[in-house]
């Protein structure tokens, strides 16, 4: 009875071991988003951060801090490039600094896979890398659109002229072209300054986010514009604690596995987005077929000419609009 115990025993300790072994092989990253958890734009994250977990599970743990919370969001990309964080899951607008062309991928109207095609995420790992960052992908979102809210009414885009509109870095020059005047500020101060009337609008997405609004945003004007990308990025010690194997199949993964899934998984999301919109009232403003023509190609073209002046590289800049509008 004594031996058999023992043995038993032994075989438990030898289980045990292994459990040990393998918990120990597993590479944990602390992830931070630039969005809080609560936020509806945040459901892409969690796909995301679920779906790598269970896919290499007992090799990779991403492990999802929070957000603003945790660090300011356009502190991100240098606390990534520093190795204060392993991950960040950003708009790209907020590193423009540091990738004058990272944003360029919110600057098209084709989907996720029409992207991937052209080698647009390629060239954007090689030219993160010039600027020590790892650029891993992007969580896309495709469907996920902008429009510009109102408190007052808009009748036509001569309405907009002198117009003070709340915007993110990557729509300021649109903003602009049309008379108005932007402002770049946080989400999170977008109803105090429109309730205070230091702003008469703002650029957004519709997700989740109209109930808190009802009261001071009336309109919004469509055509929307743009599409929605946020930028994967891993630091240099976080990297370097995977294997290359896992590396190489993590990359592939994300790319070319889970970025198809993640854009189209937005359906139910913008859906519910726009019911919020609905359900708050909010009036839709329709430009003419015309005007809305315009609307549209004056949002692409001063954002690609802006992006000229910022990347400072006349063939790069066509490389990207080829990959991304031509």
């Amino acid at each position: 009875m004594k031996t058999f115990t023992l043995t038993k025993l032994a075989a438990g300790l030898a289980l045990a071991g292994l459990s040990l072994s393998v918990a120990a092989d597993e590479v944990r990253f602390n992830v931070v988003t630039f969005t809080p958890k609560t936020a509806a734009v945040s459901a892409g994250f969690e796909k995301f951060i679920a779906a790598v977990n269970e896919e290499f599970e007992g090799r990779l743990f991403l492990d999802w801090r929070g957000g603003p919370e945790v660090m300011p969001p356009f502190r991100l990309a240098d606390a990534v490039r520093n190795n204060s964080i392993d991950m960040a899951l950003l708009s790209p607008s907020y590193y423009s600094g540091l990738v004058p062309s990272s944003t360029t991928s919110n600057l098209s109207f084709k989907n996720y896979e029409e992207i991937l095609e052209s080698g647009f995420y390629d060239r954007m790992t090689e030219i993160h890398a010039e600027r020590g960052l790892n650029y891993l992908g992007e969580i896309p979102a495709s469907d996920v659109q902008f429009f510009l809210f109102f408190k007052n009414r808009i009748d036509g885009l001569d309405d907009l002229r002198g117009k003070r509109i709340r915007v993110f870095p990557t729509g300021l020059p649109f903003i602009e072209a049309l008379g108005a005047n932007g402002l770049v500020l946080p989400i999170g101060e977008i109803y105090t300054a429109i309730e205070r009337g230091a702003i008469d609008g703002f650029m957004q997405g519709n997700l989740g986010w109209a109930e808190q609004y009802e009261d001071v945003v009336n309109y919004y004007l469509t055509p929307s514009f743009y599409r929605a990308g946020f930028s994967i990025l891993v630091s240099d010690r976080a990297l370097g604690r995977l294997s290359d194997d896992l590396r190489e199949e993590l990359s592939d993964y994300v790319r070319h596995t889970l970025g198809p899934e993640l854009d189209r998984s937005w359906g139910d999301v913008i859906a519910a987005g726009y019911a919020e919109v609905e359900a708050a009232g909010f009036e839709e403003i329709a430009l003419e077929s015309e005007e809305a023509d315009r609307y549209l190609q004056l949002a692409i073209d001063t954002a690609w000419e802006h992006m000229a002046g910022q990347i400072g590289n006349d063939e790069l800049t066509a490389e990207l609009r080829a990959m991304l509008v031509d």
